[in-house]
């Protein structure tokens, strides 16, 4: 594929992906607006439904709560039971009771249908008997005595507790499945409890209430306790089971949540007031938003319209452009490689390439007459750099000769300088030598000066020096004794403490004591149980205190101790400073002296060297007048040496010049040769 059809094909693709990218954005924005309108509005009203449906289920289950607490007011029902408590009757009369007991159950359950059957089961008294009346079985309600439930009922103390639904019945071997309702009946007039109320309810009754109720197709409504385990189902063989979503906790929520194997499903849910449980509606946003899909089925089928129109203009493009474009292409190919008597062939058309055959046509046309002509002048200049050639070659040959007789002059000239110059030098090396002996000798003498005043003043520092370190020695002894008193104070301090902790013990006895004897004065010692647990606590918060100022106290002990020790070490090195600082002392008055000896010395060479200087002054001029001679006899012959050499140069160059030109005249003709005119 050649580069303009590349060119054509990335116009193509480009106009395209845009027109399928603006395509689908707007397609797709639509239908997320559109998805997720109608979400918040079924959301809004399936939270009313499910609110109100709520309150229902609500209303269907304080039904059963009133009727466990009908049972618990019921004054001839704890007579009942009393009577089955009593030793004093006989067989037949508890059996008459049991039986009017039965009878009060199977009537309540006569009158509501959804109540499967009722039991009594007693609360730790064997004498008692479990009573059931429905549909409830003895043996099966045996079965339900070990379940952790019993207790929980006893602990809510007459609260209703329901449970969760099973499988199958509670208290039958009927397969449907139910859930139970259970409180203790604790007789009001004794608080005593003989009997444990069950009932057994199945969740058809519940599920008929949620049936009337849709939340739109595909749509469930279920029940489920705070495990998420499903309660009430239309699908009996879910009861009991995990259900795949999970709520937040909250009262009343509406929320998209995504499941597996079922997609994402819009879940409101409401918390029962009676049961802990959950009434949760259910409903596939796919379903909600089937009529949306025809916005993202329209989408893509405009989307395929305008790729279609897109390869139309595209294909148009490149028959109009592209092609054009490779003609031009392949006659540019053609000028590149020498041959200036090609022309386009385009002529009828008016627009850009048009404009551009023509304008390609007139640059072939002056390229031709340029070359044309820059072959001419190519000629000429090669025979006239043939003539420059052989001029600049004598040129240069008389320029050599001068150049040789020159140097030989400049040379003699500059041996003569070069010896004055060094002699020159010399002087004036010894000048600045002696200059810098004499400076040296000056900064010798004002330093012994500074150095006799530094060993004075470092005299009075050290006699200053020893006065203040006597001084330290004073005050590190007077340290010693003050940290010696600070360690007998802190032994004080903790036989203090011991005292103080003693008497804590013996309050915090004292305390447990009056504890002892409140507990065995009963109600009478109470108020003064308050207070001796009070002592006791102050007690214990004083122990506590003690334990603390004593074990900062034992630090303090410790550092005093260290600081002691550390000051004992210190002392012989105060003295060691002293005898060290009075030797220093002695070592400064020696060197003093010296120095004073140093001084006269230094003052001898000075004048020593003063003479010496005038003398090498006298040296230094004569020296310098033949120098100056030999320097501008030197200059004048380096002046004319410099001008033969610079003559030599410029012919060398002219030649070199020469050459060059003619040999950039040969490489033109050459390379004009090989454009086709």
């Amino acid at each position: 594929m050649n580069p303009l059809q590349s060119v054509g094909l990335k116009l193509f693709v480009y106009i395209i992906g845009g027109i399928l990218a603006c395509v689908l954005t707007m397609g797709i924005l639509a239908y997320n607006e559109s998805k997720k309108i109608i979400e918040t509005k079924v959301s809004q009203s399936s939270q009313q439904t499910i609110t109100q449906l709520a309150v229902n289920l609500d209303n269907v289950m304080k039904k059963y709560d009133d009727i466990t607490l009908q049972i618990l007011v019921d004054s001839a029902f704890h007579e009942l039971v009393d009577t089955l408590q009593s030793s004093t009757l006989g067989e037949y009369e508890k059996f008459e009771a049991t039986k009017e007991l039965s009878n009060k159950l199977q009537s309540i359950i006569f009158g509501n249908d959804n109540i499967a059957g009722m039991a009594l089961i007693p609360v730790n008294n064997d004498q008692l008997s479990i009573i059931t009346a429905g549909n409830s079985q003895l043996s099966k309600v045996e079965s339900l005595l070990e379940e952790p439930w019993i207790e929980q009922v006893q602990e809510l103390g007459g609260r209703t507790l329901w449970l969760d639904s099973r499988a199958n019945s509670l208290t039958s071997n009927n397969t449907m499945p139910s859930f139970g309702v259970a409180r203790l009946l604790k007789n009001t007039s004794s608080s005593v409890a003989h009997y444990i109320l069950l009932l057994d309810i199945p969740t058809k009754g519940i599920l008929d209430e949620l049936n009337k109720v849709s939340l739109g197709e595909g749509s469930q409504i279920s029940v489920v306790n705070e495990d998420h385990n499903f309660m009430v189902h239309g699908d009996s063989a879910s009861i009991a089971t995990p259900a795949a979503f999970a709520l937040d906790g909250s009262e009343h929520n509406s929320v998209s949540q995504s499941i597996e194997g079922i997609g994402d499903v819009l879940l409101i849910h409401h918390k029962l007031a009676f049961a802990s449980w959950y009434l949760v509606g259910s409903i596939p946003v796919e379903e909600l938003v089937k009529d949306a899909i025809v916005i993202r089925t329209l989408t893509v089928q405009v989307a395929i319209a305008a790729a279609l129109i897109a390869i139309l203009i595209a294909i148009i493009v490149m028959l109009t452009i592209g092609k054009p474009l490779i003609q031009l292409r392949d006659l540019m190919q053609e000028g590149a490689k020498g041959n200036l008597t090609v022309r386009s062939k385009i002529r009828k058309r008016k627009d850009e390439i048009g404009q551009l055959s023509d304008s390609f046509d007139q640059m072939m046309t002056q390229i031709t007459n340029l070359a044309v002509q820059t072959k001419t002048s190519a000629d000429a200049v090669l025979t006239t750099a043939s003539v420059l050639t052989d001029a600049s070659k004598k040129t240069a040959i008389s320029a050599k000769e001068i150049a040789v007789a020159t140097e030989e002059i400049a040379n003699g000239s500059t041996s003569l300088a070069v010896e004055a110059e060094r002699g020159n030098d010399i002087t004036l090396a010894i000048n600045d030598q002696m200059k810098q002996v004499l400076a040296s000798n000056e900064q010798m003498v004002q330093s012994a000066y500074e150095v006799e005043q530094a060993s004075g003043k470092g005299t009075a520092y050290m006699a200053e020096l020893i006065d203040k370190t006597g001084q330290t020695e004073e005050m590190t002894r007077e340290m010693v004794t003050k940290v010696d008193a600070l360690k007998d104070s802190t032994r004080s301090i903790v036989q203090i403490l011991d005292v103080l902790n003693a008497v804590t013990k013996q309050t915090n006895i004292l305390s447990l004591n009056a504890t002892i004897e409140a507990s065995r004065a009963g109600s009478a010692g109470r108020g003064f149980m308050v207070v001796a647990n009070e002592i006791r606590e102050l007690a214990d918060q004083s122990t506590q205190s003690i334990d603390v100022v004593g074990q900062i106290t034992g630090r303090i002990q410790n550092e005093i101790v260290e600081t002691v020790e550390v000051l004992s070490r210190a002392y012989p090195m105060f003295q060691e400073q002293i005898h060290s600082v009075k030797e220093a002392n002695h070592i400064f008055v020696n060197v003093q002296q010296q120095m004073g000896r140093l001084i006269a010395k230094l003052e001898e060479v000075m004048s020593s060297v003063k003479a010496l200087e005038a003398s090498q002054n006298v040296l230094n001029e004569a020296m310098s007048n033949v120098s100056a001679v030999a320097q501008q006899s030197s200059a004048t012959s380096e002046e004319v040496a410099s001008l033969s050499a610079e003559q030599l140069n410029v012919s060398d160059n002219l030649v070199l010049l020469s050459t060059e030109l003619s040999q950039v005249s040969t490489a033109l003709k050459e390379t004009l040769s090989q454009f086709k005119v």
